[in-house]
């Protein structure tokens, strides 16, 4: 799966292009360069002794090429966002991005992420439905390539730490407190989603076509993508143990991410991390 790449904008844009400079504006930082200036190399990673950030862009003018291994993969174009994996995630980086010509570009490093995040909460929706976009390409290819197996998938590591798992708690009322027996059916691939999950006890196995890619315990979520998307599920959801959920709706869902910034720091290093292990598989 290494010709799959989390760098790279999505084919087409899937947000209105003006909205998402007017956060990078307020937030961020302009950078021009000169064509032939490495924005970032393959395999770059944040480094606080050397002063060094990640950071994501959004491409004003100009083109910036993006290679693996020399290999050309795609061209960002103007009013492409692109690179926010490596600052979401803290992985490596995916690729090298190249200006092609000389590029007016803002930029985004983690703590002006936040500040963004905080100063307009649905600016965390637009770049989940990026993200998730990304995600559902990487799913269509691992299904294609044939590489989907009968292995159990990795575990998920908890989306929420205790703190903010309890506030969801408290904030939300018992009746979004849903208990499913083992071996029951949560969702189904394919089919219309109108909730998300928050895994509070027990854990839930995550399977595409019959093959379970992760395992969601206490702390952990899914579901979310059908809700932003308004798309089908593209997963199915079946309780491994008995398990206790928090059952969330999309108003609900929508009504977090304006209030809490941290739910939806949460949540869009959740759908980063996701798209990680799917091209690793």
């Amino acid at each position: 799966m290494d010709n799959l790449d989390f760098t790279a904008p999505p084919p087409k844009p899937t947000f209105d292009t003006r909205v998402a400079l007017k956060y990078f504006k307020a937030s961020g930082s302009p950078l021009d360069v000169a064509a032939g200036t490495t924005l970032f190399a393959k395999g770059d990673r944040a480094n606080a002794l050397l002063f060094q950030r990640d950071r994501m862009y959004f491409l004003v003018e100009g083109d910036v090429e993006l290679t693996v291994n020399r290999a050309a993969i795609g061209t960002v174009c103007n009013g492409d966002i692109f690179g926010e994996m490596t600052l979401i995630t803290r992985m490596p980086r995916t690729a090298t991005a190249r200006a092609k010509t000389d590029c007016r570009l803002y930029t985004l490093d983690k703590d002006q992420l936040h500040a963004a995040l905080g100063a307009a909460p649905e600016f965390g929706l637009l770049l989940m439905s990026i993200m998730i976009t990304r995600l559902r390409d990487t799913i269509a290819a691992v299904k294609s390539s044939g590489m989907l197996s009968g292995e159990a998938g990795a575990e998920d590591a908890g989306v929420f730490d205790k703190k903010l798992l309890n506030k969801l708690v408290d904030e939300l009322d018992d009746s979004t407190r849903v208990p499913y027996q083992a071996t029951r059916k949560i969702m189904e691939e394919g089919q219309a989603g109108v909730m998300m999950y928050v895994v509070l006890e027990g854990s839930v196995a995550i399977a595409i076509q019959g093959s379970t890619v992760a395992t969601i315990g206490p702390g952990g979520m899914f579901g979310e993508m059908a809700l932003i998307t308004r798309g089908e599920r593209i997963a199915s959801a079946i309780a491994q143990t008995d398990c206790v959920l928090l059952a969330i709706s999309r108003n609900v869902f929508l009504d977090l991410v304006c209030s809490n910034p941290k739910f939806a720091v949460s949540l869009l290093g959740a759908v980063g991390n996701r798209a990680r292990q799917l091209a690793a598989r």
